[in-house]
C-alpha cells in the first residue's frame, strides 16, 4: 500500500499557512536535499482547491526549480466540491467523497502519494487516518498571526511517533512523524 506523506512549512507558533508573508526562510542545502527526496519519492500529489487555483496560475510558468518541473510533470488530484474540470496539464477533482479516493489510490501500484500546503485537506486526512508521515519544516520564526494552523483547538487528540529529525544548518528543524 502506499503511503500518504504530508510536508508543510510550520512557524514554531504553530502557523502553517501563507509563508509568503516572511516567516519563512529560504531553504539551504540540507533542506533543498529533504524536500528533493521528498519529491523523488512521490508520482502523485494531492492538493486542496484553493492550493490547486493559486499554483495552477503560478507553477505552469515558474522557472523555480526543481519544484516547477515536479509540479507540472507529476499527477496532481485535487480535492474539491465545487471545481468541476481542472485545466493544469496531468490534475484531475477526486471527486465528492475523498477519504474514499484517497484510500483509493492508496492501492494503487505506485511510489508515495504527497500533500503540498494545502492545510484544510492535511487535516481532514489527519482525521480520517490517511496520513501516514507527516513531515514539518518547523521554521525558527514565529507568525504571529495566522488563519490557519495544522492543530486547531477542537482538533481531536492522536498520538504520533517522531521517526526522524534533522535540523539544518539555517535552523530549520525537519520533523518526521507517524501515527502511533
Amino acid at each position: 500500500m502506499r503511503k500518504v506523506v504530508a510536508q508543510l512549512f510550520y512557524a514554531v507558533d504553530g502557523v502553517v499557512e501563507r509563508p509568503d508573508k516572511g516567516w519563512a526562510i529560504f531553504p539551504d542545502e540540507d533542506t533543498g536535499d529533504e524536500m528533493s527526496g521528498l519529491m523523488a519519492r512521490e508520482d502523485d500529489v494531492l492538493l486542496g482547491r484553493v492550493t490547486y487555483e493559486e499554483w495552477a496560475g503560478y507553477w505552469p510558468n515558474s522557472k523555480d526549480e526543481p519544484f516547477a518541473s515536479f509540479i507540472n510533470n507529476v499527477h496532481k488530484h485535487v480535492a474539491s466540491k465545487t471545481l468541476k474540470k481542472t485545466e493544469w496539464k496531468n490534475s484531475s477533482v477526486l471527486g465528492p467523497d475523498v477519504a474514499a479516493a484517497v484510500r483509493t489510490l492508496k492501492n494503487t501500484p505506485g511510489r508515495d502519494i504527497g500533500v503540498h500546503g494545502s492545510i484544510r485537506l492535511v487535516q481532514s486526512l489527519l482525521k480520517e487516518g490517511l496520513i501516514d508521515e507527516l513531515v514539518l519544516f518547523v521554521m525558527p520564526a514565529t507568525a504571529g498571526q495566522g488563519l490557519r494552523r495544522l492543530f486547531e483547538p477542537d482538533a481531536e487528540v492522536k498520538p504520533m511517533k517522531l521517526v526522524r529529525s534533522r535540523v539544518a544548518k539555517n535552523g530549520i528543524a525537519i520533523l518526521t512523524y507517524a501515527p502511533s
